[in-house]
């Protein structure tokens, strides 16, 4: 394991300030890059320790930001900001985008050897840049299975991992049905994990806040989608290439 530095980073996207989370593995060179989305209550020291265990791992990880520096704890709140960024799809890409940007610009960053991680919210985000062609090397999501606008999944051009609760009421089975029939007809590298047992935002440690029903953290699954997602990265992003 390298030791890794971390710094907060400020740029522009949807309007707002955002604040994301940059984490740096030891050196100098030019590593692969993590981009890596938040749920839709927004960026969090969960993430931020997801950046910080990628760079431990030899990865520049940026963390990026929804909501203009604010955690958005309250469900109904949460709900009013991301049921209109989710059905906007050029929102979606241009909050991407803007943070993609920010982690191309690092100059520890192999600019041509990038992938893309998310989780609810984030991980739509991650799948949209995908869809607008982005030069990925992977996508890897968890409670994100949202579909795109007709024929642009063609656009993906890496492989797409993405994890989910068999007893997640938001990601229902008709929604894993509609994602996967999405990504066989463009002719995707897909891949989908049904986690059994396990809710919405399974993944997520839990909070001290009210949440929405359905959501709910299962240890077990959740080591296990962060090993798959670590995975993802070591066949498709490995490090190894540039030490």
């Amino acid at each position: 394991m390298t030791t890794m530095t971390t710094r907060t980073v400020e740029y522009s996207a949807d309007g707002l300030t955002m604040i994301g989370h940059l984490a740096l593995p030891a050196g100098d060179d030019r590593r692969p890059a993590v981009l890596l989305g938040p749920e839709g209550t927004g960026l969090s020291d969960v993430e931020r320790r997801r950046a910080d265990a990628l760079a431990e791992l030899g990865y520049v990880a940026l963390a990026f930001d929804l909501h203009g520096g604010r955690y958005v704890d309250d469900p109904e709140e949460m709900l009013a900001l991301c049921l209109p960024l989710l059905a906007d799809p050029d929102r979606m890409r241009g909050i991407g985008h803007a943070a993609l940007d920010v982690l191309r610009a690092e100059p520890r960053t192999d600019p041509d050897r990038i992938a893309a991680i998310g989780y609810g919210t984030g991980g739509a985000i991650a799948l949209e840049l995908g869809r607008d062609g982005v030069d990925l090397r992977a996508i890897g999501t968890v409670n994100a299975l949202i579909t795109g606008r007709p024929g642009e999944a063609a656009r993906i051009r890496c492989p797409v991992w993405a994890g989910v609760g068999s007893e997640d009421p938001i990601m229902s089975a008709a929604q894993r049905d509609a994602f996967t029939a999405e990504m066989q007809a463009a002719g995707v590298d897909w891949r989908l994990v049904v986690y059994g047992g396990a809710l919405h935002a399974f993944h997520h440690p839990p909070v001290d806040h009210t949440v929405r029903p359905g959501v709910g953290h299962h240890p077990l699954h959740a080591e296990r989608a962060w090993r798959d997602i670590v995975g993802l990265l070591t066949e498709c992003l490995p490090v190894a290439e540039t030490v």
